[in-house]
């Protein structure tokens, strides 16, 4: 049986799928493909027709987008990473889909800004708009870590995992949780996790 086989680099969306198959602990082949001219060649392409990163390969399956890839990966090896009763895969549903509607959008305005735009070309107001809103979501989501150290369940799930996976761009541009303490106590928990510092030295 082949090794499935994973497409893209650590220093982009892709670490989030990265952080994903190394939370299996199974076996797999990494291709560093970027996000460049690489990710639109034609023997790509055949991989994911999008010619975006990340895209994974298991025997016939070819799949893309990040949080799709990792629910399908916790499922089928993940053990315990995926729930086991319907209510609570259909959460972990809710809360993947959850991070890249209601916190994706609004992160990126702020790493645009901070990260890929000149700095006599940035745009504080769009950082402070972009800032306010996501105090918003961020409510919900401290709310729902009350007392608890995941948000399905009490232990690290794919639930956890993709939420955090998105929001890792919020931690390189260090942004403040400060009224948000249970945001705090569990984004510090998850990017601690050992899974994650193995992807992040993958190229």
């Amino acid at each position: 049986m082949t090794k499935p086989k994973l497409f893209g680099i650590s220093g982009s969306r892709a670490i989030r799928a990265i952080w994903g198959i190394e939370e299996t602990g199974i076996d797999y082949e990494h291709v560093p493909v970027s996000y460049g001219a690489d990710s639109k060649a034609a023997g790509y392409l055949a991989v994911n027709p999008n010619g975006r990163i990340p895209a994974l390969i298991d025997g016939e399956l070819q799949l893309f987008e990040s949080m799709a890839i990792n629910l399908y990966l916790a499922k089928r090896y993940g053990g315990a990473l995926y729930p086991s009763s319907p209510e609570d895969e259909a959460r972990a549903w809710q809360w993947s889909v959850w991070g890249i509607s209601e916190i994706e959008p609004l992160q990126m305005q702020i790493v645009v800004q901070k990260l890929f735009t000149p700095e006599d070309k940035r745009d504080p107001k769009v950082v402070e708009r972009a800032t306010k809103a996501l105090q918003r979501p961020l409510k919900v989501l401290d709310r729902a870590l009350e007392e608890r150290d995941g948000l399905v369940g009490s232990a690290f799930s794919v639930a956890d995992l993709n939420v955090a996976a998105v929001m890792y761009l919020m931690k390189m541009i260090s942004f403040d949780y400060s009224d948000h303490a249970n945001v705090q106590r569990w984004a510090d928990a998850c990017y601690a996790r050992p899974a994650l510092a193995r992807a992040v030295a993958k190229p």
